[in-house]
């Protein structure tokens, strides 16, 4: 097939014609009932991937909270029935289902993942929970299979750069990741969970508020996953084993009101992860059960202070550490990070000013296990002060950001941001920014033995227009974007290191352009959702496409309800990729189809049911390595009334 149409198969596609027509028929037949059952069961109206409402409220954009109506910015939103609904026990299987958005995985769930925002680098990435910063010293970025996506009740994705409200790291986007808080009375939950690949899950937790007019709130949550998995590798010599995994994670978070004007909030979340993989080393006569041992530990102290209708205030302590192991083969990595925040707000009218006082610190510790090389134990911190206003009346918003950051390794950067909206209707809005955004080099990347000590800040430039249209439960976005980057930090020749293998250099230049088209409309009692990303991510000095991304992904869904059930059918697609940076190994295109339905059952029970690859299809993330054929996912979840 030619480059501009998706690399999938011929055959394939030809295998997918009686998929295709049936799902179209079975939607088309629902869709005379739709409107009946919508009306008379309202509460099947939770719609994968749906649409957001003007009045959704989102913190990433700005770190306060704003109206999506009011917003410049490039934002999705997932919501906890879109995450029940998708049947997904991997964080980044749902992600890869939003636009702009796509990812990597060395095999199945638990092994080694990356997520590509508008074809960006994983680690330009910023990642949040629940407001506290998660990220590697050691690779760079966060370890998306360390996340537990049971403990996690709404996602948001900020597309485009951000460090000037974030600081490093934000060069791509930011997705903040939010886990349940408690409201109202005492509200019990319990679900399991079989699927295939031997997949077991059960889940339970309790979430609620007590007090005088419930001023102490709370959520708690566990839950276990454990899956036999399938042989993560398709050629080459490794154990013929089946990798699977296991799971546990919880989460606690408490809310106090002390007054009308001042509230404390406590989180906490740990995950630990045992998952199998193929290492490099094979030895036929002696294989071993290779394995990756995770752990993820968060924890947040927040104090918010509403000094009066005007000014408010928020300090905030937080703390992340992340843990990585292999064995038989040793080896160990672990990342600490502490966050301070100090934030101002002050609300004038229709103008919002705020400042920022923000204090980072990194720990890496990673011990030698042989003679040649060392133990890394290394820190660093990063003071910032950010300043930022907004103005949004008479249908033109204007948000203005400035940020500075000291180093205590390479001293100061400065960042900043400029973006414009302009209402053309109540409906209809027209978009453009341009924003600077660095990312530090990892403890990792400076002081290993393969890092060099002078290694400077990847610095970015970003340029983007929009037009964005919104009424009632339909939507229509485009967004063109050109993200420049310079001081890529890539794995040179022989060089400053102590590594005869080579060494880590300031050499490359990146360039992320493309279009993002997306849209949710209700018709005919069914509501279709879709996405196309159009993109060019490249090396400006070698011109090659970069690694594991496609010029062309998509997606396409369509959601009704008939007889208390709620029916959903997906597409997911891509183009070609190259595995390699030279562009000599090519990945196929593919496109595959998911099924789900779920319904109530009695009045406190809901079961869903899933088929995840309906087709079967035979594809690749990274070369040699397998991912998942068709699978069903069947869950049943109590929560009483």
């Amino acid at each position: 097939m030619n480059s501009v149409s998706f690399q999938a198969r011929p055959s394939a596609l030809l295998g997918l014609r009686p998929v295709v027509a049936a799902c179209c028929l079975m939607l088309s037949a629902l869709s005379a009932q739709a409107e009946t059952s919508t009306l008379e069961q309202p509460w099947l109206l939770a719609q994968n991937l749906r649409a957001p409402s003007l009045d959704d409220v989102v913190v990433t954009a700005t770190r306060t909270p704003q109206p999506l109506a009011d917003l410049v910015a490039d934002v999705s939103i997932l919501d906890r029935e879109t995450l029940e609904a998708s049947g997904a026990t991997a964080l980044p299987d749902v992600l890869a289902r939003l636009p702009g958005v796509e990812i990597s995985r060395n095999g199945g769930p638990g092994n080694a993942s990356s997520v590509f925002v508008r074809g960006a680098e994983s680690r330009f990435t910023a990642v949040y929970i629940d407001g506290i910063r998660v990220d590697s010293q050691s690779t760079g970025g966060a370890q998306w299979e360390q996340i537990p996506l049971a403990q996690i009740e709404r996602i948001e994705v900020l597309r485009g750069p951000a460090a000037a409200v974030y600081g490093s790291d934000a060069i791509a986007g930011v997705i903040q990741l939010f886990t349940r808080k408690g409201e109202g009375p005492a509200q019990p939950m319990v679900g399991v969970g079989v699927g295939s690949q031997g997949m077991r899950k059960i889940e339970a937790g309790i979430s609620g508020s007590a007090g005088t007019e419930g001023a102490f709130d709370y959520a708690l949550g566990l839950s276990r996953t454990i899956s036999d998995g399938f042989d993560t590798k398709t050629s080459g010599s490794h154990h013929l084993d089946r990798d699977g995994y296991r799971s546990t994670s919880g989460n606690a978070r408490l809310g106090l009101r002390i007054n009308a004007q001042h509230r404390l909030d406590a989180t906490l979340l740990a995950q630990r992860l045992n998952s199998g993989y193929d290492d490099f080393n094979y030895d036929a006569k002696a294989p071993a059960d290779d394995r990756s041992l995770h752990r993820l530990r968060t924890a947040g102290l927040t104090w918010q202070a509403q000094w009066n209708d005007a000014y408010r205030t928020r300090l905030s302590i937080t703390e992340a550490a992340s843990h990585y192991e292999t064995t038989p083969s040793p080896y160990l990595t672990e990342t600490t990070l502490r966050g301070y925040l100090w934030q101002h707000d002050y609300q004038w009218g229709a103008h919002h000013f705020s400042a920022a006082l923000e204090r980072r610190e990194d720990q890496l510790y990673n011990p030698a296990f042989d003679a040649k090389r060392a133990t890394l134990d290394s820190q660093r911190s990063q003071d910032a002060l950010a300043l930022g206003y907004g103005y949004s009346a008479g249908g033109h918003t204007v948000q203005i950001n400035a940020r500075h950051d000291n180093d205590s390794e390479f001293g100061g950067h400065n960042t900043g941001s400029l973006a414009y909206g302009y209402a053309i209707t109540p409906s209809l809005r027209a978009t453009a920014s341009v924003g600077t955004a660095f990312r530090a080099p990892t403890l990792y990347h400076r002081f290993s033995e393969y890092g060099v000590a002078t290694l400077q800040p990847e610095k970015s430039r970003n340029a983007e227009i929009g037009l964005r249209w919104a009424e009632k439960s339909s939507t229509f976005s485009i967004v063109a974007y050109r993200n420049r980057v310079r001081n890529l930090i890539s794995f040179a020749g022989v060089g400053a290191c102590v590594s005869d293998y080579g060494c880590y250099a300031n050499t490359a230049r990146a360039q992320y352009e493309g279009v993002t088209v997306s849209g949710s409309y209700r018709m005919a009692g069914v509501q279709w959702r879709g996405a196309m990303d159009w993109q060019n991510p490249r090396d400006l000095d070698t011109g090659k496409q970069l690694a594991r991304r496609a010029k062309r992904h998509a997606t396409l869904g369509a959601e009704t309800v008939l007889a208390g059930w709620n029916w959903g059918a997906e597409m997911q697609a891509s183009g070609q990729r190259f595995d390699t940076v030279a562009n000599t190994t090519r990945l196929g295109g593919y496109a595959l189809w998911n099924l789900y339905a779920s319904t109530r059952m009695a009045r406190d029970f809901t079961l869903l049911a899933r088929i995840d690859n309906l087709a079967d299809k035979d594809y690749q993330l990274a070369r040699t390595y397998a991912t998942a054929g068709r699978a069903l996912y069947v869950g049943l979840k109590w929560t009483p009334q």
